[in-house]
């Protein structure tokens, strides 16, 4: 642990220990500032305690407390503490700032803060700032019908929940990416400072541009505990604490203590300091056209957490304790000694004198708080939906692949399509970005590059010339870190620009927890009436579970939709385009809209194209249909449906038609595909599902369905275990079988190739009785045959790999059956 002085030097306590010196505020001042802190704390635990007697007017009693204590109050102080002090630089430079609050729980410190500014009363009119007003204000907190312990959407001047931890950094980056004069003032909880993605995200300093970005003032508020322990970065050296921020490339500046005058004065003097820095390496780099990566500032502030309660309570440690975390007292309603205690603190903070008038003084307020839009409660950034505005886009027709025969041309619908996402780019230089884990190139998207190269504010070597594609001023953003990618994207749209998070499917489970937290905020925000839509969350995910037998079983797993499909149906959308003209169509879909999720699956290779653009645009909007040119039901009864959701699902399905056709060419197969995955859902349960009699339509009700699916099969099931005739559904798709295989190959281990679909349709169309078997084994034979020959010679058979549709319409369909070519 140590020896006894350096215990003390790391302790929160005693008078402040400081970097910068320096006592800017007047004894005036210090004195409003006292009073603006206490009013604070004093808001901060009447929300968590009072119902009734707001004010203490009258002697509190158990009937005055909510009957369910809940909140935390242990990093409220700190919070607030340093909200209160940047406010002072707000007025004095007229800054464009906004404040994150990253420690979890933490809507005690901003809710007071929106409270006294005035902004809350502006928005919700009947949390008035008198006595009535805040009666509710205290009531609604925590509360059945109220608002959560959060930073939630309710609250006036938050793009951050916090609900779970690690991301306030990677939000307030990408907050700050093209806004110039923005300031991030971003709070970092000790103990979130301990996860993943926070530890990534002090990096995002090598992609800040000072010319065209604004910059993050990191604060790290070192309370010292968690719910139950010890934190640990307060509990080392400070030299070893130095060391970590300028080995991130920021040079820390500590404001350390427990004594308020003294600490009011450390924290004003080093908070300017740090906006000085700030203005100062981005006047350099704008007056001189030259970006740089400067060493940033970050403040280490260490207080007591739950600082200015009670240091012990019943030869207890509270204050400067891991008690402080939550409610500080617990049993207020059962210990009459501890509710007078309580009582007292309370009144410590002077509510009679601060709150004469049930609200503080307007001389306070105008000392301490910005007014209109420079109140950090108040900026518009933070309610991004005000400043957006829509992307230019191109005609997504302009990029249609020339389809002249359905399934019998190859191309790479990826490269293609990064063609559109090159143009998107162009046209919207400062909102609108790419963001993805050194995958981009790999993902097929490098003509991207021509638009906007990917950012760099690291040293250069000579060779990065030879394709490396690195510039301070670029447009793409790759950090091996989905965690950090994901929360540059969503700092960036939820300040109302755009952009797409690429990556390989496999590994995009990574961030499967940030996306719930982000469709939570979503659905939570449509309760919200003054929140405004903001852009979508998209992620396209290629590099995808059929494409990745190379890289064998472990990069093998399509479960992000399931994860997905768990989210509210009003926030969510999943896309699976069976070509590149489809995936034009949804991309440009997904790009225009807003306060969704939208999920695109696409292959990155090359792949048959089945839709000219113009049916393509038409199977896009319909979102699932009968592909009458791989059908041979017209007007009749259907004897099977071969349906199909996905490229590659797609691509063995109809080569499961051509064998079935071959062996029996009076069969009346209906070819169905499913772009829209929310379409198999019930209209019910979905804004996008189809109705009962729409289902029929296509699938029949009694009819047997065999099912090819991208994914894992019994997601299917359960979204259409209601459905007409659903026991006639059979669902095929990633059963967790893999290996190092070939594409084919590993379709036959989870029988979503050609051959098991076409056995699998014969097994369930009982009219063919015994005639199918002579088909079945030979189909089984071939698919022996294949399997071998790829465990032979590491490759599928050429005329398996390179199937194409080998049928052509002529007009009507002759009898409903297909004619061969040739």
């Amino acid at each position: 642990m140590g020896d006894n002085q350096e215990l003390e030097s790391i302790s929160p306590y005693g008078p402040a220990r400081s970097t910068v010196k320096g006592e800017p505020l007047s004894k005036e001042e210090l004195d409003k500032y006292n009073d603006f802190f206490k009013a604070s704390l004093y808001l901060s635990l009447g929300m968590i305690y009072l119902r009734q007697n707001p004010l203490l007017k009258e002697p509190l009693k158990k009937e005055h407390l909510k009957a369910r204590l809940l909140g935390h109050f242990g990093s409220a102080p700190g919070q607030i503490f340093t909200w209160m002090h940047f406010n002072r630089l707000i007025k004095k430079y007229d800054l464009d700032s906004f404040f994150i609050s990253g420690p979890g729980h933490g809507a005690p410190a901003v809710l007071s803060q929106a409270y006294l500014e005035g902004t809350y009363t502006e928005v919700y009119p009947e949390m008035s700032e008198d006595e009535e007003g805040m009666q509710k204000f205290f009531k609604q907190f925590s509360f059945p019908g109220g608002i959560g312990s959060h930073a939630t959407p309710e609250t006036p001047g938050s793009l951050h929940e916090g609900g779970e931890l690690g991301y306030s950094i990677s939000h307030a980056f990408g907050a700050v990416f093209d806004h110039p004069e923005l300031i991030a003032l971003t709070m970092v909880g000790d103990g979130e400072a301990e996860t993943g993605p926070l530890a990534t995200s002090w990096h995002s300093t090598k992609f800040l541009n000072p010319i065209t970005d604004g910059a993050v003032l990191p604060v790290l508020h070192l309370n010292g505990y968690k719910i139950n322990n010890p934190t640990i970065l307060a509990r080392i050296s400070h030299k070893e604490l130095e060391n970590l921020f300028i080995g991130y490339g920021y040079q820390p500046y500590f404001v350390e203590g427990d004594d308020v005058d003294t600490m009011h004065q450390a924290m004003a003097a080093t908070l300017e300091h740090c906006v000085l820095e700030i203005k100062k390496f981005q006047k350099q780099a704008r007056e001189s056209g030259k970006a740089f990566r400067p060493m940033w500032p970050v403040i280490i502030l260490r207080s007591p957490k739950g600082w200015t309660g009670p240091r012990k309570i019943d030869d207890k440690y509270l204050e400067g304790y891991w008690r402080a975390h939550q409610v500080p007292i617990t049993d207020v309603h059962e210990n009459p000694e501890h509710l007078k205690l309580l009582e007292s603190w309370m009144k410590s903070y002077e509510p009679d004198r601060i709150f004469a008038d049930g609200k503080i003084s307007a001389e306070l307020k105008e000392a301490i708080c910005p007014t209109g839009t420079r109140r950090m409660s108040a900026n518009p950034v933070a309610n991004g939906g005000v400043l957006r505005k829509p992307l230019r886009m191109p005609d997504f027709k302009d990029y249609a692949i020339k389809v002249d025969k359905p399934g019998v041309t190859m191309e790479a619908s990826m490269t293609n399509m990064a063609k559109l996402l090159r143009d998107v780019i162009s046209l919207n230089p400062k909102s609108f970005r790419l963001f993805g884990p050194d995958e981009t190139e790999s993902n097929k998207l490098a003509n991207v590059y021509q638009a906007g190269k990917k950012v760099w504010m690291g040293e250069y070597f000579a060779e990065d010339e030879n394709g490396g594609n690195l510039a301070p001023d670029g447009r793409v953003m790759e950090m091996l870190s989905e965690h950090t990618c994901e929360g540059w994207l969503e700092g960036y749209i939820l300040s109302g620009r755009h952009g797409l998070l690429n990556s390989y499917e496999p590994f995009i489970h990574v961030i499967d927890s940030m996306v719930n937290q982000h469709c939570k905020w979503l659905e939570k925000c449509l309760e919200v009436e003054w929140r405004n839509k903001v852009p979508s969350l998209n992620i396209l995910l290629t590099a995808v579970v059929w494409r990745q037998d190379h890289n064998g079983f472990t990069h093998q797993d399509p479960g992000f939709l399931d994860v997905v499909a768990n989210k509210s149906p009003e926030v969510v959308r999943i896309y699976l385009p069976p070509d590149g003209n489809c995936l034009l169509s949804c991309m440009d879909h997904c790009l225009r809209s807003s306060n969704y999720v939208n999920v695109v699956v696409a292959d990155k290779q090359d792949h048959l194209q089945f839709l000219p653009m113009e049916d393509a645009i038409v199977h896009c909007t319909k979102g699932i249909g009968i592909w009458p040119q791989f059908s041979t039901d017209r007007g009749e009864e259907p004897d099977v449906v071969m349906a199909s959701c996905g490229d590659i699902s797609t691509h063995e399905s109809l080569a499961a038609i051509d064998l079935l056709l071959q062996h029996f060419p009076e069969l009346k197969i209906r070819c169905v595909n499913c772009v829209d995955l929310f379409k198999l859902i019930s209209h019910a349960d979905h804004p996008h599902g189809l109705t009962d009699s729409e289902w029929t339509s296509i699938f029949t009700s009694n009819r047997p369905v065999i099912f090819n699916f991208h994914s894992y099969p019994w997601l299917v099931h359960r979204l259409a275990y209601k459905r007409p005739g659903s026991q006639n559904l059979h669902v095929r798709g990633y059963k967790e079988k893999g290996n190092i295989d070939t594409p084919l190959e590993l379709a036959i281990r989870n029988q979503t190739d050609r051959f098991s679909l076409a056995m699998d349709a014969i097994d369930r169309m009982p009219q063919l009785g015994n005639k199918g078997s002579a088909a079945r084994e030979a189909l089984h034979s071939a698919q022996i045959k294949a399997r071998n020959e790829a465990f032979e010679n590491g490759v599928d058979p050429p005329f398996l790999k390179g199937w194409t549709w080998p049928y052509e319409r002529t007009g009507l369909w002759k009898a409903g059956i297909p004619k061969l070519i040739g």
